[in-house]
């Protein structure tokens, strides 16, 4: 019974098994192959494992075995650093499940793309994430205006997101 309450404990933990407060769908149309490449993280909310990081950019790249290897990489405290991740596809072509840690996998979920592939809003499977991405470092106040609006629709609070600092 403990190992059983732990176990389900640590699920919860690990997954968010708290109510979803916001819309998290995904996109209808995806393409992977135009997904892949570069893309610069233009604002993120606050977690842990990016906690300080600025010049964050994540690379995407097509493995022979149908994975996508994700390879972020930034500064903290003024040095270089990064992580790399596996990405796995799913029935569901704009929602990913993607590891940086082991066996353990979240959700990545395409929520809107810009039909160039140059921007994107990003959210995990709970309320706890989200990501605006961008093919190039400055987005105008028009595409900002248009992303916001789009994650404040869908119930997130874009006051808890953080830009990101790069140099130009």
């Amino acid at each position: 019974m403990r190992t059983t309450l732990f176990l389900t404990s640590l699920f919860c933990l690990l997954t968010g098994c708290s109510k979803l407060t916001v819309d998290n769908s995904v996109v209808k149309d995806f393409d992977t192959n135009r997904f892949l490449g570069d893309w610069y993280e233009i604002a993120r909310f606050d977690h842990r494992f990016e906690r300080g990081m600025e010049q964050t950019r994540a690379t995407y790249t097509l493995q022979k075995d149908g994975t996508i290897k994700v390879l972020n990489a930034g500064m903290k405290n003024g040095k270089p650093k990064q992580s790399e991740g596996l990405a796995k596809l799913t029935d569901t072509p704009a929602l990913l499940r993607v590891s940086f840690f082991g066996p353990l996998y979240s959700d990545y979920r395409v929520m809107l793309l810009d039909k160039d592939y140059q921007y994107a809003l990003i959210g995990g499977g709970s309320d706890n994430y989200l990501w605006i991405l961008s093919r190039t470092l400055l987005l105008s106040d028009d595409v900002k205006k248009k992303i916001l609006n789009e994650a404040k629709r869908r119930g997130y609070d874009i006051n808890k997101l953080i830009w990101v600092k790069h140099d130009n």
